[in-house]
């Protein structure tokens, strides 16, 4: 069964772009393994609370993301 685990700053993408990223996401693997993984493709979409991740020793937030900090 194919897995994808994408995590995204909290509250900075809508339901219309969740729905993009799961099909996309399963078209991707039904076009790598075939049409046979479609129904057992699994896609979360997993929200990071605000200040709850980091890149190279810094905390980062969504204001930092978005270029307004």
């Amino acid at each position: 069964m194919p897995f994808a685990h994408f995590k995204v700053p909290a509250h900075t993408l809508s339901a219309e772009d969740k729905k993009k990223i799961v099909e996309r996401t399963t078209d991707l693997y039904a076009e790598i393994y075939g049409e046979r993984a479609r129904p057992t493709t699994v896609v979360l979409v997993d929200e990071v609370p605000d200040g709850g991740w980091g890149v190279g020793g810094g905390v980062l937030t969504a204001a930092m993301l978005n270029g307004d900090a």
